[in-house]
């Protein structure tokens, strides 16, 4: 990408369109077009067509989404496929509109099924059910990366999709009915502290197996595609690494020195029991992640911290 080059980033106050943000101006790009949603409605096809239309962006980053945890996805279920599709297919259809030849797609691993061999490979999207709780995001976000492939084959663009797994890290979402479980934990964690109490509640059984990548690892891989311009493709972006809800949870309360005694309320659903991407797409053409969970939790926090 030439360092001029005009770069929209849509949803730039996000967890990951701000991380990408982060990313590219330390990189020395200097022409981003950040607009928030006062200034453009990313759900309205006219205002979105006249802003690419008029902006002419040489790449964009797709990074806006309605996003949250088995809670908010299992509550809010007509919102998050509504939402989700009609934003990426506002901005996949007036990017081609505009000429814009190159953008990444954001998707999610909850794409693939509930069900699928481990560690989870690209094509084994579309194989299987889907899990139940977040199906609604899930099929949104399929359709983003269907969207990009046909676009690809009719039109002639270089749109591409990378799959990451679980994120966190600065500008999470820390409300207790609409976030991740990482940063719902560490909230936790930290109140418990705060109120003296002896025991962390934790939903279901302590038991699935999750994959968590610090978001600034994540932005650094949505950076490296473009600027390798990889194309026509579908990505996974992980550590691929996965530990179980009881050792996060333990990790956690380390980082925040809570010293207390871990519960499980198992009348709340555990989700997939297991999502472990395979990462070794990426990882042949040269890119890896580098902070540590630990690490990225302790930064996290920090952030936490600096909210509360």
């Amino acid at each position: 990408m030439d360092k001029h080059a005009k770069i929209f980033v849509a949803g730039h106050k996000g967890m990951v369109g701000s991380a990408i943000v982060r990313r590219l101006e330390s990189a020395g790009y200097d022409r981003l077009l950040l607009r928030d949603r006062r200034a453009l409605d990313l759900t309205n096809q006219a205002d979105v067509n006249g802003f690419l239309k008029s902006e002419k962006p040489d790449y964009i980053f797709l990074a806006a989404a309605k996003v949250g945890g088995i809670h908010a996805n299992n509550t809010e279920r007509g919102a998050f496929i509504y939402q989700n599709l009609i934003i990426e297919a506002n901005i996949v259809n007036g990017a081609h509109l505009a000429g814009t030849d190159r953008m990444l797609f954001l998707g999610s691993s909850c794409i693939y099924p509930r069900d699928c061999p481990q560690p989870i490979r690209e094509e084994y999207l579309l194989t299987g059910p889907l899990e139940p709780t977040n199906e609604p995001y899930a099929l949104a976000k399929i359709a983003g990366v269907k969207l990009c492939e046909n676009y690809n084959r009719q039109y002639g663009t270089h749109y591409v999709s990378v799959m990451p797994t679980n994120l966190y890290g600065p500008n999470d979402n820390y409300d207790l009915n609409s976030s991740h479980v990482l940063p719902a934990l560490i909230r936790k964690a930290h109140e418990a502290k705060a109120r003296g109490d002896r025991e962390l509640m934790i939903w279901g059984s302590g038991k699935p197996m999750r994959e968590f990548l610090y978001v600034d690892d994540m932005a650094d891989a949505c950076v490296f595609v473009m600027e390798n311009e990889l194309e026509n493709g579908l990505y996974n972006v992980g550590t691929g690494q996965d530990i179980t809800i009881r050792q996060l949870a333990e990790t956690v309360m380390d980082v925040v020195a809570f010293d207390g005694k871990i519960t499980f309320d198992t009348s709340k659903p555990d989700g997939t029991p297991r999502k472990l991407l395979d990462v070794s797409r990426l990882r042949d053409l040269g890119w890896t992640a580098t902070t540590s969970l630990r690490d990225g939790i302790a930064k996290s926090y920090a952030d936490f911290l600096s909210k509360s």
